[in-house]
Parts: structure tokens; C-alpha cells; sequence
């Protein structure tokens, strides 16, 4: 076991160096499941449109428990009463809230189980490992799931502005070198204050939070749902369903052995047992590309396409517009495909199909962001702010796509 005298530090290419504050932490870390999240990219495939976007879930984790650290310090010396355990559980639940992710995060959300989503994976992780931590992740688990008596608690790890949030702008920011989303979370997190058992900001941070969404809302647009990073995580929802429906039609397909758990497999909530959980915990980014390495040279068309799209780079042919694509023209899209290769109307669905996309930066039924004014009234940060475009990113904006396959002789 390590030594609890030795302190544990991390250099991280954001904040420079981060301490991992004591021994309980350092094991959760070192711990198989924790270690699995260094091969779960954290943008999916977005490297396909920023070269740089490489980083992963464990990067992320590591910051938002830096950040974690920086907001006890602040709220404490504002007389905020947090405990030595509050705060141990505070670092945990932020260190694991992203532990359930699958490969390639959120693209594959619901292709590998179905209607089972990365924080419902997150708590069974948290719950089994609480068992091997003699019961000493419970409290962290109880402000995880919101339980705890105090509010605030839960509102640093999940609200509106957490500290998740606070550090993956950032972090993308920076990997993915689009700078609109290099939000100042050093000054949000100096501007935190409790009132109520709720957060606020003090009215001296209300340009950083206007800063804040504004770069959520740009970073959206920009990498988050750039249309590129969007057919790629399309084709590989694609690649697993037919995946799965070759092997339910009794094919032989080749993969390792926790991928074809989840693809031979009908996974939900109900039948998520502990023997699934280990599996799960097997299972990265890297058995996705093996896969598809393997599976480009599939008798199958659509899936041995899907592949070589994914992995050579070669995808859709993707447009955006306000309006909806009419019938007409993906039917015409269809028709060409199946024409053109002999493929039946169910097969020419994987390249020709539309979706639509939501960006909403700021949701105020909920958790709002509250401005503390210094005569100590409250209000939502659209009423105060002066800039006029805020109240305009309170609204859902959405767009439509249409994805088919390039023209080629």
C-alpha cells in the first residue's frame, strides 16, 4: 500500500500541478476501473476534425478533482462550513462521475445497452466500488445522487455550472485549439458563495459567467456538434447496430471477447447485473477500433463500408439546414445507392438517413445561475446581465441534418 507521507502530485498541461490529497484518493485511482478511463477518449471522435483532440476521461476526472479542491478552499474561506469528510466525498464524487463512461463517450450511449446511460453506470461502479473501500465511498455516493441534505453539495459536481463543466470546456479549449471556449474557471470558481444551501456567484463574476455560456454555447456549434465529428459518431452507432443484427442473424463476426458480450447480448437496466458491470469495466475505445480494423474486410457491405469509412476518414457527405430534408430527397439519395451497388432500401438506410441537432446553453427551469447582488439579493443571471444576447441563448436552437455518401466514378 502507499505510503500516506508521500504526496502524491500530477502535472497536468491546464493547471500545472495537481495533488491528489490523500491516500483513499490515490487507491481510487490506481483502481483497474478508475485506470480503464486513460483508453475512453473523452471527445469521441473529434480528433477526426481537431488532430489534437486526444485527451481522455482520466485527463478530465484529474482536473475537475483540481478544481473540486480550489472551490472547497474558496467557499471555506468564505465561512462555509465543509467538513474534512465533506470534502473527501465532494473529491470522489467528482473523480468519479464520469467512470461509466463507454468507448468513444457518448457515441455509444445507447448502441451498447440499451436505455442504461453513463451515470446510472457510474453509480453501479461507485456502488461496487464501495465495497472494496469499506464503505467509504458511501457519502460521496449520497451527494452523487443528489440525497444529501446539502444542496450546494451536489449543484459542484452537477448543475449548470459545475466543476465538471468548468473543466471540460476548458480542457476541449485547449486540446482541440478552437479558443472560444477558454472560459476563465479560476475567477468563477474565486466568485463561488452558499446562500441558502444553494450556490451563487458574486455580482464581480458576472462577466465571467456571461463568458461562461457564451463559449458553451460557441463550443457547441463549433466542435461539439461540428457536422464532421457528428456523421463520424453517426457511422459508428450504425457499425454496431449491424454489428449486433449480423450476429442476431447467426454470423460469426470477430472481436474481443467484452464487445461481443455487448453485441451478442440484449443489455438493459433491468438485467445489468454485476457479471455485466466487470464486463463493461473491460471494455474501451480500443476494442471499438480493433474491431472495425477487423471487420472493413466483412463479406457484409454495409458493415465492412461503415468500417472503412470510420477508419480510413472517408465519411458521409454531410449538410445542415434550418429546415427539415424532405422525403424526396433522401428517398432520391436511396435510390441512387441501391442502384449503384445492388443493395436492398434497409441496407441504403445505414448511409442515407437525417437527425436533427439541439443546442441550449442555458436551461432555466432548473438550478439557475444566481447572481448575488452585494445588498444581498439574489436573481437569475439573465435579469442582471446587460448583455442583450443572453436571454437568447436560454432558447433551444435547432438544426437538421442529412447525411449520404460522396459522388464517386
Amino acid at each position: 500500500m502507499a505510503s500516506q507521507t508521500k504526496l502524491k502530485i500530477l502535472n497536468d498541461p491546464i493547471y500545472g500541478f495537481i495533488t491528489i490529497p490523500n491516500d483513499r484518493i490515490f487507491r481510487i485511482i490506481e483502481h483497474p476501473y478508475f485506470q480503464r478511463l486513460r483508453r475512453i477518449s473523452q471527445m469521441g471522435l473529434s480528433y477526426l476534425v481537431y488532430p489534437g483532440a486526444h485527451h481522455t476521461r482520466f485527463h478530465h476526472a484529474l482536473g475537475c478533482v483540481h478544481l473540486m479542491q480550489k472551490a472547497v478552499r474558496v467557499l471555506r474561506y468564505k465561512g462555509v462550513e465543509i467538513s474534512k469528510k465533506e470534502e473527501e466525498a465532494l473529491l470522489i464524487a467528482i473523480l468519479m462521475h464520469d467512470i461509466g463512461h463507454g468507448p468513444f463517450s457518448h457515441a455509444m450511449e445507447h448502441s451498447l445497452v440499451e436505455g442504461v446511460d453513463h451515470e446510472c453506470i457510474s453509480l453501479l461502479f461507485m456502488e461496487e466500488m464501495n465495497k472494496n473501500f469499506n464503505q467509504s465511498l458511501t457519502l460521496a455516493i449520497k451527494i452523487f445522487k443528489g440525497s444529501y441534505e446539502r444542496k450546494f453539495m451536489n449543484q459542484l459536481i452537477s448543475s449548470q455550472m459545475d466543476m465538471d463543466r468548468l473543466d471540460y470546456l476548458k480542457r476541449d479549449s485547449f486540446y482541440t485549439g478552437a479558443v472560444e471556449g477558454n472560459i476563465n474557471s479560476e475567477r468563477l470558481i474565486t466568485m463561488l458563495n452558499v446562500v441558502n444551501d444553494e450556490l451563487v456567484i458574486e455580482e464581480k463574476g458576472i462577466y465571467s459567467v456571461e463568458k461562461f455560456l457564451i463559449g458553451r454555447r460557441l463550443m457547441y456549434w463549433q466542435v461539439y456538434l461540428h457536422k464532421t465529428s457528428l456523421v463520424a459518431e453517426q457511422l459508428l452507432i450504425r457499425v454496431l447496430k449491424r454489428a449486433k443484427e449480423l450476429i442476431g442473424n447467426g454470423e460469426k463476426l470477430h472481436a474481443s471477447s467484452a464487445l461481443l458480450y455487448f453485441l451478442e447480448n440484449k443489455i438493459t437496466r433491468e438485467n445489468f447485473s454485476n457479471e455485466t458491470l466487470e464486463t463493461f469495466s473491460r471494455l474501451d475505445d480500443n476494442d471499438v477500433i480493433s474491431a472495425m480494423k477487423e471487420w472493413m474486410y466483412s463479406d457484409d457491405f454495409v458493415l465492412s463500408h461503415l468500417c472503412k469509412m470510420i477508419i480510413n476518414r472517408d465519411l458521409l457527405k454531410v449538410k445542415i439546414k434550418k429546415k427539415k430534408p424532405s422525403e424526396d430527397k433522401l428517398k432520391k439519395r436511396s435510390i441512387a445507392l441501391q442502384n449503384k451497388y445492388n443493395i436492398s432500401e434497409k441496407e441504403a438506410s445505414y448511409f442515407v438517413f437525417d437527425g436533427e441537432i439541439a443546442n441550449l446553453a442555458y436551461k432555466r427551469e432548473k438550478d439557475n445561475i444566481n447572481i448575488l447582488h452585494k445588498n444581498g439579493k439574489i436573481n437569475d443571471v439573465v435579469k442582471v446581465s446587460d448583455q442583450f444576447n443572453l436571454k437568447a441563448l436560454t432558447n433551444t436552437v435547432t438544426k437538421y441534418y442529412m447525411c449520404y455518401p460522396k459522388v464517386k466514378d
